[in-house]
């Protein structure tokens, strides 16, 4: 399992086994719920389907050597003149990079490379937002007189505050664009982590918790022993935040009384398009890192569940990467 930890903190997937091996499904949940009174709204059958039963969002943040964004003016007659980030939906069978480079293309006139996934933003389990970065290969920035249906204009802009925007939500994107920009060139992680290209037929949460153990300050990684050692994976719960879910996953896995711990951000996201049309589904998993406060001696498992202790050196790789600026993708889960 060892391995599987060096092949994250070197940007690479994992490979647990089954693409949807799972230690707490929805019908777990369901039947969790049931045992203390309260009715399921969400069928223990669910599955995520691209603009049916998900959503799933790009938005392209770019910043120039300038410090300027680049922005578009948007056509649509709800909010005609005003202006966002290059964004829009996924449509179905796309990967997450390729909609986001049709994005860029429709409503700025460039040809990007996307070279990072920078964060993830969720709603529920409903919606999520992919928030990339990259670099201009070619084209041309869109003028006045290029406008069309997908947008007016694009334009480099030095102070966003001066426009009038479609929403304020992007204010955000942009101001964690600029700090990845500013800090990336002195880095001490190597950051370049895109979608990783595997199919998922359900959503899932992977989980990476690590922990210090007192007496030899090393990190130890927490593994499931359900039918195959593997990390800990919940399935994400279509009606709750990702961290609702994480939360009561993890009491299933510690006790009501949860050990201090912190998410710290994102090791990898997998999603690809399923090719088969019949069974087409557009699951992903996101794989994140917690770090817990308690030293190992004082924490306590339920279940199958057993810690293995990090050699040196990867402990040593493990705390570089907690202590690195942006060398997890960010994990930012809305209200």
């Amino acid at each position: 399992m060892e391995v599987h930890l060096s092949n994250l903190m070197g940007k690479l997937s994992i490979d647990n086994g089954a693409s949807d091996l799972c230690d707490f499904s929805l019908a777990e949940q369901n039947a969790l719920s049931e045992a203390h009174g309260i009715t399921p709204s969400t069928s223990p059958d669910y599955l995520p389907i691209l603009g049916k039963t998900v959503n799933y969002i790009v938005a392209f943040v770019l910043v120039n050597d300038a410090n300027e964004i680049l922005m578009m003016q948007e056509s649509r007659e709800s909010c005609r003149g005003k202006w966002y980030l290059p964004a829009g939906r996924m449509e179905p069978g796309e990967k997450i990079v390729d909609a986001a480079a049709r994005e860029v293309l429709e409503e700025t006139g460039l040809i990007v490379e996307i070279t990072t996934l920078l964060l993830v933003e969720t709603a529920g389990g409903l919606w999520f937002r992919f928030v990339v970065t990259g670099d201009i290969v070619g084209g041309e920035l869109k003028t006045p007189e290029m406008a069309d249906s997908e947008s007016l204009q694009a334009s480099w802009v030095a102070d966003v505050s001066k426009l009038s925007l479609r929403s304020q939500d992007i204010v955000a994107l942009i101001n964690y664009g600029r700090l990845y920009k500013s800090t990336i060139s002195v880095a001490l992680w190597p950051r370049a982590m895109l979608p990783k290209p595997k199919a998922h037929t359900k959503s899932h949460l992977r989980l990476v918790l690590a922990i210090r153990k007192r007496a030899t300050n090393r990190f130890h990684i927490l593994y499931s022993e359900k039918q195959t050692s593997h990390y800990p994976t919940v399935e994400i719960h279509p009606e709750r935040s990702i961290y609702s879910t994480l939360i009561k996953f993890m009491k299933e896995i510690f006790g009501a009384d949860l050990p201090q711990h912190k998410p710290q951000g994102l090791f990898s996201v997998e999603h690809s398009p399923s090719e088969m049309a019949s069974t087409a589904t557009d699951g992903i998993c996101l794989t994140l890192l917690v770090l817990f406060r308690p030293p190992l001696e004082e924490v306590s498992l339920i279940g199958k569940y057993v810690w293995e202790e990090l050699q040196p050196e990867a402990s040593h790789e493990l705390e570089k990467l907690i202590t690195a600026k942006h060398a997890l993708i960010g994990l930012s889960v809305l209200r």
